[in-house]
């Protein structure tokens, strides 16, 4: 029999906001939203998270909000503005996020909010609790919930909890930086399958946990405190059918024929959330590596450089925007004419069609980040490139590389080697790019989103059923 899920993550699958007072309520577009849906939504299940910042509604019309989400089989978690701040900004992106993208020139000098981490988990926890059925599989998500499972084994010890890190687990070295590294690691060894994007992630959590716990877990498992958890590594997929149905639609091919309007002009293309695990500055100074050395690229090829807004509330991200917006306009200074610009830069988000009509346009698709704990826009341009063309230019340091091997992996830290494999991808002979696309499309088609889901949810349910017998 099939069991119900529910599923506990930081934020809902779903985008409230907030317009006189009133509330809007629409599906959020991406991964873990699109992959879950047919978890939560079509089994009876249930999705946990918080609905944004919705303080200005008054009682009645929070009581609607409630009410449209639970038709939604989704339940909110409030925060008040204080916890936003200290719990979300503060400690899960102010510190949490760079620690664990190995960024520890990031880190305010001194850290507040434990308490106040604890106490949002708790309430995430607490939410769980109120709408568990025996029987019931708990899977909690991410980085911001690394506390949700141990909180959970205290208050529901006999329940199937799993727990999935869609960043990278650090190497210890860095790990223990944080004052709170025990009892973060503890927190997510409340749950019976721990689950990571590779191999790497995984080592680098049975590290920790022979360091610091003076446990010694084998390859797969572990056993803490009588119970035995589960370590899987499970590399989430892509909507890849999705991708290469919106790639191939009229709609979007027209926007395709719009951005190559000027044929002579190759396209490289990328994009991101403006984040400084993303890579951007060392991209940017490869694309100006490339014109310095290649000189034959003057006039012939521009830089799609697509930044997403993100954290506007962290100061590091303000700074890193100054920094981008900076060498945009000394490279284009430097490197334009009147009629053509070798950066075209976009700070701001961008509609699902323009995004996938960019992936089909791009000759190139320049994916460097410096740390990623997968990056799915690798493979989302793999999956919308139904035509069998483009290069992929991956950094090694992001999770798909462990996957997308027919890909140009390359060091982001060496802007020289970057640049030049920037160049190869602009001259590859086709013959040559089809065979790698046919490859990557393999890759993508075969681990989508919808795998990942099975695969991870079964281990969890046998994992509980072998302990039951």
């Amino acid at each position: 029999m099939k069991r119900r899920v529910i599923i506990v993550s930081m934020r809902l699958p779903v985008t409230v906001t907030v317009e006189h007072g009133r509330p809007t309520v629409r599906p959020s577009v991406g991964g873990l939203a699109t992959g879950l849906r047919s978890v939560y939504a079509e089994d009876d299940g249930v999705w946990i998270g918080w609905p944004g910042r919705v303080e200005e509604l008054d009682a009645a019309e929070e009581r609607t909000l409630r009410e449209h989400l639970a038709a939604l089989h989704t339940v909110p978690v409030y925060l008040t503005a204080h916890e936003t701040t200290v719990f979300y900004e503060g400690i899960a992106n102010g510190v949490l996020w760079p620690v664990f993208h190995d960024r520890l020139d990031q880190l305010p000098l001194r850290v507040h909010g434990w308490d106040v981490y604890e106490q949002v988990n708790a309430r995430f926890a607490d939410t769980v609790a109120r709408h568990y059925h025996p029987g019931d599989l708990i899977w909690v998500h991410d980085y911001q919930l690394l506390r949700v499972p141990a909180i959970l084994r205290e208050l529901l010890p006999e329940a199937r909890i799993g727990f999935f890190l869609h960043i990278p687990f650090p190497n210890p070295e860095i790990f223990f930086a944080l004052p709170s590294r025990e009892w973060l690691l503890r927190g997510m060894l409340g749950a019976d399958l721990i689950g990571f994007h590779t191999w790497r992630f995984r080592g680098h959590f049975t590290a920790a946990m022979r360091r610091l716990l003076h446990l010694q877990p084998e390859r797969e498992e572990a056993m803490y405190e009588g119970r035995r958890i589960q370590l899987g590594v499970f590399p989430m997929g892509i909507d890849a059918a999705g991708y290469a149905e919106r790639g191939a639609s009229p709609r979007v091919l027209a926007e395709v024929a719009r951005l190559r309007s000027d044929r002579d002009v190759r396209f490289l293309v990328g994009v991101d959330r403006l984040d400084y695990s993303k890579g951007i500055e060392r991209r940017l100074l490869a694309f100006e590596r490339l014109l310095q050395t290649h000189p034959e690229w003057s006039t012939r090829v521009r830089l799609v450089q697509i930044a997403v807004p993100s954290r506007a509330g962290v100061s590091a991200y303000r700074r890193l925007r100054e920094r981008v917006d900076g060498l945009v306009g000394r490279i284009n200074g430097a490197f334009g004419t009147p009629r053509w610009t070798p950066i075209h830069y976009m700070y701001r988000s961008v509609s699902d069609d323009l995004l996938v009509a960019l992936y089909r346009a791009a000759d190139v698709m320049v994916v460097t980040p410096v740390r990623d704990g997968m990056n799915l826009v690798a493979k989302e341009f793999a999956a919308s490139r139904t035509d069998e063309d483009g290069v992929l230019v991956l950094s090694e340091f992001a999770g798909a590389a462990e996957e997308l091997t027919d890909a140009l992996l390359v060091n982001p830290y060496d802007v020289d080697g970057t640049a030049e494999a920037m160049h190869r991808a602009l001259v590859m002979p086709r013959e040559e790019r089809h065979a790698r696309m046919r490859a990557l499309r393999r890759v993508v088609q075969t681990n989508d989103v919808a795998r990942w889901v099975e695969r991870f949810i079964g281990a969890l349910a046998a994992n509980g059923a072998s302990e039951e017998r």
